[in-house]
């Protein structure tokens, strides 16, 4: 049996982290002309989603830990992609915003997501899409 008739071992998690390889890829290399991650992309959506998200609620709103939040927003906020500022009625807590900067490619950036997700989701019919999305929607959950 050839190299390319062998089937890949019957274990979803593998499938799972190469289908997200996969994905990933794709969509990193739709960001690399802005400069972005996939990661910092999500953050601006968020952003774009409720602007003056504190750090906490924005880490809640995309699933993802302090520590890797607290990172991105740091390099995003050096490029020019996001500021910090003081929260008006209570100057303990920081919310974060889009910058200009991002504001001004909003609709360009977004649309590279959803063309990135198209290309993605080609192989699959309509029904097939909201099935993987409820499935994957449902992993993410705790």
């Amino acid at each position: 049996m050839s190299i390319g008739t062998k089937r890949l071992p019957d274990c979803f998690t593998f499938m799972l982290a190469k289908a997200y390889q996969r994905a990933h890829g794709h969509f990193r290399k739709s960001l690399e002309p802005f400069g972005l991650t996939n990661i910092q992309h999500a953050v601006l959506e968020g952003l774009w989603y409720e602007d003056g998200q504190t750090a906490t609620e924005l880490g809640e709103l995309l699933q993802l830990d302090k520590a890797t939040l607290s990172g991105v927003l740091a390099r995003m906020q050096e490029s020019g992609w996001v500021e910090r500022k003081a929260d008006p009625t209570d100057g303990r807590v920081t919310r974060v915003f889009a910058s200009p900067r991002a504001n001004d490619i909003k609709d360009k950036l977004i649309a590279v997501r959803e063309t990135s997700d198209k290309e993605i989701l080609s192989r699959f019919s309509l029904e097939e899409q909201l099935l993987l999305k409820r499935l994957l929607m449902a992993l993410m959950k705790d």
